[in-house]
């Protein structure tokens, strides 16, 4: 059937209109940067015990294959280094803390998501969750459910938001607590307009 499709229609012109369909792989196609790589983002923690939204600046570095670096500048500094399953977390004025990644899932998560997507693997996305895409180029949300029981235990699910090639915000539900925002790109650069809770998340969720 192949070789008869292929004499119809060029296979590289099959390959490429496969390539082009929209869905979770072309999502990763788009949002992949090699090592080394670096995105700028803006946390957003919002709770009743908070008067504003805090928010939480800094960058994601992926040094090489294996690495992803969190770095956060403002209101304080703190760099996290996920490594060969194993997370250190250095602070300034603090000593260095190292540990597995088995006594912290949501960490796990976060090379499983964050590594994944920077790589553009959706293969290893696909192992870590379940995938639900929604929406068009233009404007779509693509959710991760998490497999893994542990991480499940504490994150219900992780939405992305974005246009086109542009990731423009990750929401994190966990299973207590407020839902938690990081804000990329121009969403990021949007935030310093917004002042409360519901303007940042109709930002996040690209009704802002």
């Amino acid at each position: 059937m192949a070789v008869l499709l292929c004499a119809l229609v060029p296979c590289w012109a099959m390959a490429q209109a496969a390539g082009d369909e929209f869905g979770s792989a072309w999502i990763l196609e788009k949002l992949a940067r090699p090592a080394p790589a670096r995105t700028s983002f803006l946390e957003v923690r919002t709770s009743p015990m908070l008067k504003a939204p805090l928010r939480v600046a800094g960058e994601y570095l992926r040094p090489d294959e294996r690495t992803l670096v969190r770095q956060v500048h403002s209101p304080y500094a703190e760099t996290t280094t996920i490594r060969d399953g194993r997370a250190t977390i250095e602070r300034t004025g603090r000593s260095p803390r190292s540990f597995a990644l088995s006594r912290a899932p949501e960490l796990a998560g976060l090379q499983a998501s964050f590594g994944a997507l920077l790589a553009g693997d959706h293969a290893a996305l696909a192992r870590q969750y379940e995938i639900d895409v929604q929406g068009a180029r233009e404007r779509w949300r693509m959710t991760l459910t998490p497999r893994d029981p542990a991480l499940a235990d504490a994150v219900r699910d992780i939405t992305l938001y974005g246009r086109g090639a542009e990731l423009r915000c990750v929401e994190t539900r966990p299973r207590e607590g407020e839902p938690r925002r990081t804000l990329m790109a121009g969403a990021a650069r949007s935030a310093d307009a917004q002042a409360d809770a519901a303007a940042l998340e109709a930002l996040c969720r690209g009704d802002g």
